[in-house]
């Protein structure tokens, strides 16, 4: 895998923005904005499988630990992590998949690029969000906040990506 210390400086940061600002901020138990997702969606798109499942079982364990969770992050993040080549076959088919690069909206177009990143996140926070209820009795409330989280995380995302793939030329 090309390009490690940025990658490594993005896993740090989002790590970071994770633990310190985003899980103090408390502004509604509707919005939990998870935003460690974007080191798994930023990968290169010639990773391969095993390195994305090793990512994602880091990420999800290094957030565990950081949260103070018991194994959600990993179980929400493994997922994603898995389901990735699929999601971007999906969306972009395997020829625009051929010559790798990173993942940005110049790279894959941006409706594209919006799809797999919403579909990201929506599995990540469904999965999340489902075992952190763990009850159906609730399952409107459950629905609403993946719903609303999602969103807010999608915001973020957006910003932590277009702030990572700023000076990078369009095949990279």
């Amino acid at each position: 895998m090309y390009r490690t210390l940025p990658y490594l400086a993005l896993f740090a940061a989002t790590a970071l923005l994770q633990v310190f600002l985003f899980d103090n901020l408390s502004i509604s138990v509707y919005l939990n904005p998870l935003i460690y997702v974007a080191f798994i969606v930023l990968l290169p798109l010639d990773t391969p499988p095993a390195v994305l499942l090793g990512a994602g079982l880091f990420t999800g364990v290094v957030m565990d630990a950081a949260m103070g969770t018991a194994g959600i992050n990993t179980v929400a993040t493994l997922p994603i992590a898995f389901l990735r080549p699929m999601f971007l076959h999906l969306i972009c088919g395997r020829e625009n998949l051929r010559e790798g690069g990173i993942p940005s909206p110049e790279r894959l177009g941006r409706r594209n690029f919006i799809d797999y990143l919403l579909l990201m996140i929506l599995v990540h926070h469904t999965v999340f969000f489902l075992l952190e209820a763990l009850s159906w009795s609730h399952l409107l409330h459950t629905v609403i906040r993946i719903l609303l989280s999602s969103l807010v995380t999608m915001a973020f995302v957006w910003i932590i990506v277009r702030i990572f793939t700023a000076k990078l030329p369009v095949r990279i």
